[in-house]
């Protein structure tokens, strides 16, 4: 686990001087990771999914290396994040995603609904929410 917390710190906190540590929470151990990994066995991106309640899932910590941004990697991550969501009997999705990647999630038909919080004082997003069945 520690390449996906160092992947996850260095994409999604280090640009913003956050330390390390933050990258996680308590909600690891209770959550379902998907790695994508490159043919040579290099992380290439990771996705977390948790349960707010039986019915909703929530992704989180989305990341992928800039290295293989544009390949596909976070779609691939996303489908099977849903897919396990789906098994685990799911009928909605939600997440937080930057302002930034608001356009990558609408093109998987999630729905912008809301504010949501902004990180570090700096980084707006977006909560977004799908329906899975």
């Amino acid at each position: 686990m520690e390449l996906v917390f160092d992947l996850r710190w260095r994409v999604l906190r280090a640009p913003w001087h956050q330390p390390r540590g933050s990258e996680r929470d308590s909600l690891e151990d209770r959550s379902r990771h998907v790695l994508a990994v490159s043919l040579e066995g290099r992380l290439c991106g990771v996705g977390r999914v948790h349960w707010n309640s039986p019915d909703e899932a929530q992704i989180r910590y989305m990341a992928v290396d800039p290295v293989d941004a544009g390949k596909d990697v976070g779609s691939r991550i996303l489908l099977a994040l849903e897919a396990i969501a789906r098994e685990g009997g799911a009928l909605r999705m939600v997440l937080n995603a930057r302002q930034t990647a608001v356009s990558f999630y609408s093109k998987w038909a999630y729905a912008d609904i809301a504010e949501a919080e902004t990180l570090f004082g700096c980084v707006p997003h977006r909560r977004m929410e799908k329906r899975l069945q």
